[in-house]
């Protein structure tokens, strides 16, 4: 049966989401290592396994448009056009860091190519896009902002408030849900009655969908149909991704709390393998390509490595520097 979904998409931007797909892999691999050998200090929180809604997303948006990331937001940056080398100096804090080795791993921002920021506070980004949605919207720009959050911040006041304003205003804000079955150590069904999480949506009085988060592709078309209605002026759509972290909660987390058959199973659904698949399938790429880029990609991730150590440490200094209120 042919693959009509790939079939639309023009090879090299497929291609293009394998790549992304396998950056953001390779760096959060490669972030781990580190904070495990001490090289980064503190912690830090992989979306392994989640890439595909990261780059099905920002796919669906243009260079100008806005996201807002969370905690867990490393391919949410990526994906959006933040560079690896800024980010890696970041996470090890130097100077050369997006951030000026300020802000560390739950803190990226780079404005100039529109994320505005993750953030490690549980629902701190819904303000953040609902407010920058609103800008958009009095400055007459058709931009659109992307709020990424997690299953446990559907449950934040903070959603009720925004989503409700964005609403009543019709602003050009979606609402993307990763929905990766844990809230830490808790199953989401433990917290929130809703079956199905897209049904919250419907209080509010705009769209509410969910799409297999595991398939950038179906991620990216479900965002563009978002996109799509936010651009045209007729408000937000909330979109629950369903997908799976394979690491725990935090570098370091034991992950006692998952029966590990559930993770072999979600595992086997692994969103870069799935793709690569479909992409050599299809004809789209071959195996010594999709090899190649795995490669490619890992030196570019290694390098930044090389260059983060190397770049200074902030000035004690600068402590104060770059502080508003």
């Amino acid at each position: 049966m042919a693959d009509e979904a790939l079939a639309r998409l023009a090879p090299d931007a497929a291609i293009e989401l394998y790549r992304q797909m396998v950056r953001i892999r390779e760096f959060e691999t490669m972030v781990q290592i580190m904070v495990k050998m001490g090289r980064i200090r503190g912690t830090a929180h992989a979306a392994i396994g989640q890439e595909a809604v990261a780059v099905g997303t920002c796919a669906a948006l243009r260079a100008s448009d806005h996201i807002t990331s969370t905690h867990r937001g490393h391919g949410h940056a990526i994906a959006k056009g933040v560079g690896v080398d800024a980010m890696m100096a970041e996470l090890f804090g130097r100077t050369t860091g997006c951030c000026r080795g300020k802000g560390g791993s739950m803190h990226i921002a780079d404005f100039s190519v529109g994320m505005l920021g993750a953030n490690g506070i549980v629902g701190g980004g819904f303000g953040i896009a609902t407010g920058a949605a609103l800008g958009l919207r009095l400055r007459a720009s058709d931009g659109v902002v992307v709020c990424f959050f997690g299953d446990s911040a559907i449950n934040q006041g903070a959603f009720l408030e925004n989503a409700n304003y964005a609403a009543i205003h019709r602003l050009p804000v979606v609402y993307l849900c990763e929905d990766n079955g844990f809230a830490m150590s808790m199953r989401s069904e433990r917290a929130t009655a809703l079956e199905q999480l897209a049904d919250r949506a419907g209080a509010f009085g705009f769209p509410g969908t969910t799409v297999d988060g595991m398939d950038v592709v179906a991620t990216r078309t479900a965002v563009e149909e978002a996109v799509a209605r936010a651009r045209a002026g007729h408000g937000p759509t909330l979109v629950v991704a369903s997908c799976y972290r394979f690491s725990g909660h935090h570098v370091g987390d034991p992950e006692d709390y998952r029966d590990q058959a559930e993770v072999a199973a979600w595992r086997a659904r692994d969103p870069i393998a799935a793709f690569r698949a479909r992409l050599v399938g299809g004809g789209v790429l071959g195996e010594a390509a999709a090899d190649s880029i795995v490669a490619e990609e890992s030196r570019l991730v290694a390098a930044s490595v090389e260059k983060a150590e190397a770049a200074p440490m902030p000035d004690p200094s600068e402590g104060w520097s770059d502080i508003y209120a």
